[in-house]
């Protein structure tokens, strides 16, 4: 009896009431903070926070042209919305942009270039698509045909930032924001750690990247966790909850690259998930990646000094040609192996001790040995 009136004094206590408002039931507990919040300050305070990203760090001048990176996915869509309305609300005086890129993926990227285009229409901006099939002669069903599905996703990051810089480059914009979010970089560190890359390593967790170029990117959604951004579209759409938060539903494409469930980056994607299900490890490994505080730490050396484009002997500017080189070349060299039949000499190593069997020799049908070409070594190439 006394275990049951407890249980009822229990079940007929106050309500808990979000954190935020105190006025409000809560109907979800934050990721980033575990603040148990109601759907109305989730909104707002999800939105405040990329904002002061984007007012503390100076991403944007009012007047400039901004493209957006839409793949409509997740990420994109919800950059792609709540730019819009920050925009409006907060006067940044910017014009955008929708960018897409069409890989040629049959069953994947035409179905989410069908999400971009409704997004189109729904948010009032105009969009630009640009293909691999117009910019290269190739698609990825074409690629993946030839090396295999093993390395695809090297062709496709090199050919996609290439195909973002030329498509930002024909809407003439100022900058290019792409739908990054912590997740993502903490991975990218990850990576970055296991290859032994200082000089990414060093650049992979600024909010702004390729200042010294034409077209500088930005991540708003550096400092957002993707458990938020996954809730936010859900949450502005729920059709039992009338309020202001429901007219927006939000929408985006949610199946996974067909051809991405081998690549690198998903087991470093894995890892820092299983990191975070132990409960102290959220405080330690992934939290310090995330706040840049894991690489300062690591960091004796001035890495401003590695990897640096050439200036000019004569005025001492960066070498336009050296940044050309750098931004093109690993493109030219995949595509060159695309065109000349011979898509895996500028990946992977060998087993024999060579680069890509650039010090070994090959034997022929005839019995007689060829050497093959000499490609760059694994890792040079800046993805």
């Amino acid at each position: 009896m006394e275990r049951g009136e407890a249980k009822s004094k229990k079940a007929g206590g106050p309500p808990r009431l979000c954190c935020i408002c105190n006025e409000r039931r809560p109907v979800l507990k934050r990721p980033r903070t575990l603040q148990q919040i109601c759907r109305e300050c989730f909104y707002e305070v999800f939105e405040e926070e990329i904002h002061q990203a984007i007012v503390n760090n100076g991403l944007f001048k009012s007047g400039e042209r901004v493209a957006i990176g839409a793949s409509g996915g997740k990420d994109s869509t919800v950059l792609a919305y709540v730019l819009s309305e920050l925009n409006k609300r907060h006067s940044y005086g910017l014009d955008l942009f929708l960018l897409s890129i069409d890989e040629g993926i049959t069953g994947y990227r035409d179905d989410s270039l069908e999400t971009v285009k409704r997004n189109e229409l729904q948010y009032g901006l105009p969009l630009k698509i640009l293909s691999y099939k117009d910019l290269y002669g190739w698609t990825m069903d074409d690629i993946v045909k030839m090396i295999g599905l093993k390395n695809n996703c090297t062709f496709c990051g090199v050919f996609r930032r290439q195909a973002l810089d030329r498509g930002a480059a024909l809407l003439k914009v100022d900058k290019l924001v792409t739908g990054h979010n912590a997740d993502d970089i903490a991975e990218t560190v990850l990576l970055n750690i296991l290859r032994g890359d200082i000089a990414r390593l060093s650049r992979c967790t600024s909010i702004t990247t390729g200042e010294d170029g034409p077209i500088p990117r930005c991540k708003p959604f550096k400092y957002t966790y993707e458990k938020e951004i996954v809730i936010y579209p859900f949450a502005v759409s729920n059709p039992h909850s009338h309020t202001y938060a429901y007219f927006k539903k939000l929408d985006y494409f949610s199946t996974e690259c067909i051809y991405s469930p081998n690549a690198y980056r998903g087991f470093a994607r894995e890892f820092i998930k299983d990191l975070e299900r132990l409960r102290f490890f959220v405080q330690t490994f992934a939290f310090y990646i995330r706040q840049e505080l894991f690489w300062i730490s690591l960091n004796p050396v001035k890495t401003s000094e590695l990897r640096r484009p050439r200036k000019c002997l004569s005025k001492g500017r960066v070498s336009v040609a050296a940044t050309f080189l750098a931004r093109n070349g690993a493109k030219r060299v995949l595509l060159d192996g695309l065109n000349r039949g011979l898509p895996k000499m500028s990946i992977g190593r060998a087993r024999g001790g060579g680069v890509n069997g650039g010090d070994h020799k090959k034997e022929t049908k005839a019995g007689s040995t060829v050497k093959t070409l000499e490609s760059k070594q694994c890792g040079s190439l800046d993805f």
